[in-house]
């Protein structure tokens, strides 16, 4: 028979690389949100899980259950086959721990496949996630990389991360730029998969002397980043790039490709243009929809952006450390000097 697993037992022995996680649910339940790592091999689709649910409630359980063998007994040998392709340790889980997961465990252990199912399901999951983020107490000190749009923020954390710095990427998480043009050409996260991703890395850095984030708002697309974080992150040190406008205009340029992406652009631009005085307004519009894009961002950053962040850094008081660059490449040096002396710092403490 199948062991049923902690969900304590199940992420030590994910991180440890040990085990291969297994969502059973629905191709759309699994796209919702899911266990970061996990694979999806549903025992039922979209269709089907609709139509055993239907009948669950409205015709009969009895009724309900023997569709669902009835579904499930003409996939089996494909299923189990999928199954026996992984040779990992396995461990699967439905949305409570119930029928669908117990099943799927039942049948693998007949034919000989040792799997683990997860005891709660991701309900369970999902319910230590919430707990776990409420009462954290994150104990790194935050170094925030702030700058103007398009000092290359985003570019300068990854290359860091890169290179094995302790980098929580708050954007990538969010599946979102953070900007009010920020989803273009991205699909954006929902706060269960946002804050799933973010404690598994808040968890990976917790014994860290420090971390290094994007200066932020506190809601990036369709993501809220915790009360905790935003506080660590308004009390951290800011690292402001300063860098060339027409440098600044080549990145945003090459992060967004308006030419993939420009009836994005202009439905975004649309939400912000009666905020700009309209002569100016109008001239980004023309630009935009005439593909003279450098033009149409500078003018952005120039009477949208540029003032905004101006605005908002003057409500910070904590310590503002600037970094002149002409780079990204240049920006990464710099930082990179700067950290040698916070490691020394937190040497001595």
């Amino acid at each position: 028979m199948f062991q049923d697993i902690t969900i304590e037992e199940l992420l030590s022995l994910r991180d440890k690389k040990e085990i291969v996680m297994i969502d059973v649910r629905s191709p759309s339940e699994y796209q919702d949100s899911t266990i970061p790592g996990s694979l999806n091999i549903p025992l039922f689709d979209d269709v089907e899980r609709a139509e055993i649910g239907t009948n669950y409630k409205q015709v009969s359980v009895q009724v309900a259950k023997d569709r669902g063998l009835e579904i499930v007994s003409a996939k089996l040998p494909a299923f189990v086959k999928t199954f026996e392709q992984i040779k990992e340790k396995k461990a699967v889980f439905c949305w409570r721990g119930g029928m669908r997961s117990k099943t799927t465990a039942t049948v693998l252990s007949l034919m000989g496949i040792r799997t683990y199912r997860l005891t709660g399901g991701f309900r369970a999951y999902r319910k230590w996630v919430v707990d776990t983020l409420e009462k954290m107490d994150f104990k790194p000190r935050v170094c925030v990389i702030s700058g103007n749009t398009g000092a290359g923020k985003t570019a300068i954390l990854r290359h860091l991360q890169r290179d094995g710095y302790p980098v929580l990427d708050l954007e990538a998480m969010a599946g979102h730029r953070g900007s009010i043009f920020g989803h273009v050409g991205l699909q954006a996260n929902n706060q269960k998969t946002f804050e799933a991703l973010l404690l598994t890395n808040l968890l990976k850095m917790e014994d860290a002397p420090y971390i290094l984030i994007e200066g932020e708002s506190k809601r990036i697309g369709k993501a809220v980043i915790p009360e905790f974080i935003v506080s660590k992150k308004d009390s951290g040190t800011q690292l402001f790039i300063e860098m060339p406008i027409d440098e600044r205009a080549r990145h945003i340029i090459e992060d967004y490709r308006p030419w993939e992406n420009k009836q994005e652009l202009l439905q975004a631009y649309s939400h912000i243009k009666d905020r700009i005085h309209t002569p100016i307004a109008k001239s980004i519009e023309i630009a935009l929809k005439e593909e003279q894009f450098e033009h149409a961002v500078c003018l952005l950053l120039e009477h949208y952006y540029d003032p905004r962040y101006e605005h908002a850094m003057n409500k910070y008081e904590q310590e503002i450390i600037n970094i002149k660059a002409n780079t990204i490449k240049d920006a990464v040096k710099a930082v990179k000097e700067y950290l040698i002396s916070v490691e020394a710092e937190c040497l001595k403490v």
